[in-house]
């Protein structure tokens, strides 16, 4: 009877380390910080002049061709992360303003939220903060679409003035 128990023991441990084997997998996961604005390419806004004498001049209609794509992989116990906008130059009496929508399209993960409406200076200000291990999708119709207006701000500033470039600059941070 001892033996019977002992052989069924010895048939039992076999048998369970073949069902229950282990097998160490080793995995890199990298800390990963990229962001591109699609498409590439430049655009135009122009002011209109009044046609009426007294009146103000038209502002030009805003440009939404432009998208933030960004792919995120956060170190242990790093810092979320956000993406700052600002210009080479201000134009004097004029606005130049920026705003990041919703994420939309294929991406996933801990998508950014939107600062809203701000105004570009030469100073960085923050358009989109709380990026953490997400990624948006590639190319437009992906990640946030950005809204760039130009406003009249203070016309005794106002310089007539003509194929003026303003460079805007992203940057992806924690």
């Amino acid at each position: 009877m001892i033996l019977i128990r002992s052989l069924l023991l010895l048939v039992s441990l076999i048998l369970s380390g073949v069902v229950y084997s282990q097998t160490t997998v080793t995995m890199t996961l990298p800390t990963v910080t990229l962001m591109d604005i699609e498409p590439t390419g430049n655009f135009t806004l122009n002011f209109t002049a009044p046609t009426e004498a007294g009146n103000a001049l038209g502002n030009p209609t805003p440009n939404t061709s432009k998208w933030v794509n960004y792919t995120s992989a956060i170190a242990p116990g790093g810092l979320t992360r956000k993406i700052t906008a600002s210009v080479n130059k201000v134009i004097a009496g004029v606005n130049i303003r920026l705003q990041a929508a919703a994420a939309t399209g294929a991406g996933g993960g801990t998508l950014g939220t939107s600062a809203g409406l701000v105004t570009l200076t030469t100073t960085p200000v923050t358009i989109i903060s709380g990026i953490g291990g997400a990624f948006t999708g590639n190319g437009a119709n992906n990640g946030h679409n950005l809204t760039i207006s130009l406003t009249t701000n203070t016309y005794a500033n106002l310089i007539a003035q003509a194929n003026t470039a303003i460079v805007i600059v992203y940057t992806i941070t924690e």
